[in-house]
């Protein structure tokens, strides 16, 4: 699956029981393509008595969820993404969603790659 999603990005869930909510990604699992959401999919884990926490306990985790569940978010609503390089050599992403009237509106998301990072292929 294509790695549309990195750490650090705003995405929006598309699909379960979280739906519609908004988050930070903090890890991608690459291995099983999967994400966690700050906040999404929070679930409750039992810890066992330990030196740093003798009583042991329950405590709020955020556990992961499919990437293809999540969109990267672009004025508050999914959208899909492609990335361009520019005439001065940065490489961006571009978030492409559609307007009230249907109209495709596209903008930078983020720089991937500023211009004097890149190679220039000579």
């Amino acid at each position: 699956m294509p790695r549309h999603i990195r750490k650090g990005d705003k995405v929006v869930v598309t699909a379960g029981n979280d739906k519609g909510a908004i988050g930070e990604v903090l890890r991608v699992v690459t291995k099983k393509d999967r994400v966690v959401v700050k906040g999404v999919n929070v679930r409750n884990k039992n810890i066992k008595p330990s030196q740093a926490n003798p009583n042991g306990g329950v405590i709020k985790q955020e556990m992961s969820i499919h990437m293809s569940n999540v969109s990267p978010e672009f004025d508050g609503k999914p959208a899909r993404v492609r990335y361009e390089t520019q005439e001065n050599g940065t490489k961006v992403k571009i978030g492409v969603s559609r307007d009230d009237k249907g109209k495709k509106v596209e903008k930078v998301l983020c720089e991937i790659h500023s211009a004097d990072a890149r190679p220039s292929g000579k």
